[in-house]
């Protein structure tokens, strides 16, 4: 579960990736909404979903969770019934844009690789059945984690804080739970993401050497192969940027489990394991703030539409002072 960092290094890295990641995020979304990234309507049902899930990320676990608990310590914040919302809260918005990552990666690969299949799976009503389901379930098996929160001191009958109760540590089902949870997110997305990847590097380097026997006289003008080389593009650079940004994370829990340490929430600031776990907590939340520079990156019509987007406002400044400046020259 997620604790408040501590340390003046976390203390001021979490508000600066608060301020890049909320603009970022919308950006992103009006972007994308606006379809004019010569994206088909049911890939940006995707990638809006996933911005929209990443903001929210950066809302619960930034700015609520992490910074509302470093700065406001002794706030409503900190009280048990808002610790434990605000817990279940950062896991289901985290789960929800994790398993959207997943489900971008199985259409991109069931477009690439599943010819027969694409017709009936690459649509918008099965995008928008697949986010409602992943937001559903994401948020419903985090649930119980609620439950089982217990105020860490009552204070003139006002509990503060919140730690887990001792049940939660010695019953078996609970400790199923737990590594049934850990196993949702992040190993089977990091499987399924590493999986699926390998194998649309592995068709389209089996259908490029087909295509170059084929045509290959004319294979410096083939279209089709430069649309599909467009099309993974954002594909792999986003889920390569998952896979990076995770695997601190995933080293870390691995790490925990095998070590029998356990996670620190008081010690000293520089002491190496709580230095490796707050980093892995920040590069796991880095990913939430990072798909709009990908997109900047990868697409050149998103970039287009990005510059659009933020000289618009000069724009229409400069425009207006026109208008005056005609309004105000006299007439001959």
């Amino acid at each position: 579960m997620y604790r408040p960092a501590k340390g003046l290094f976390f203390a001021i890295c979490y508000p600066i990736l608060a301020l890049i990641g909320v603009p970022a995020n919308l950006l992103g979304i009006v972007i994308l909404s606006s379809g004019q990234c010569g994206l088909s309507q049911y890939i940006t049902c995707y990638l809006v979903a996933v911005e929209i899930s990443d903001s929210l990320v950066i809302i619960t676990a930034v700015i609520l969770n992490r910074i509302g608990r470093i700065y406001f310590q002794g706030s409503v914040l900190s009280t048990t019934p808002a610790c434990a919302l605000s817990n279940v809260l950062v896991c289901a918005t985290r789960d929800v844009s994790v398993w959207l990552t997943v489900a971008f990666t199985i259409d991109r690969f069931v477009a690439i690789c599943c010819q027969s299949l694409k017709t009936r799976y690459c649509t918008e009503k099965t995008a928008l059945l697949v986010i409602g389901l992943v937001s559903a379930l994401s948020c419903a098996r985090n649930v119980p984690f609620y439950l089982n929160y217990q105020p860490l001191y009552i204070l003139d009958g006002a509990p503060w804080f919140c730690s887990m109760k001792p049940i939660y540590y010695t019953s078996l089902i609970w400790q199923a739970f737990e590594w049934l949870d850990h196993f949702l997110t992040p190993f089977l997305p990091f499987f399924l993401i590493l999986l699926l990847n390998a194998l649309t590097v592995r068709y389209i380097l089996a259908a490029s050497r087909a295509r170059r026997r084929l045509r290959d006289a004319e294979i410096q003008g083939d279209q089709e192969m430069v649309n599909r080389k467009r099309s993974i593009v954002l594909l792999f650079a986003i889920s390569l940027s998952f896979l990076l940004l995770w695997a601190t994370y995933l080293g870390h829990f691995l790490y925990v489990q095998i070590t029998g340490e356990g996670y620190l929430t008081s010690l000293d600031f520089n002491h190496p394991d709580y230095i490796l776990q707050e980093t892995a907590n920040m590069l796991q939340l880095v990913s939430s703030c990072n798909n709009v520079f990908i997109y900047a990156v990868a697409q050149s019509k998103f970039r287009e539409e990005l510059r659009k987007v933020l000289t618009s406002p000069f724009t229409t400044v400069t425009g207006c002072f026109k208008q005056l400046n005609h309004g105000k020259t006299p007439s001959r």
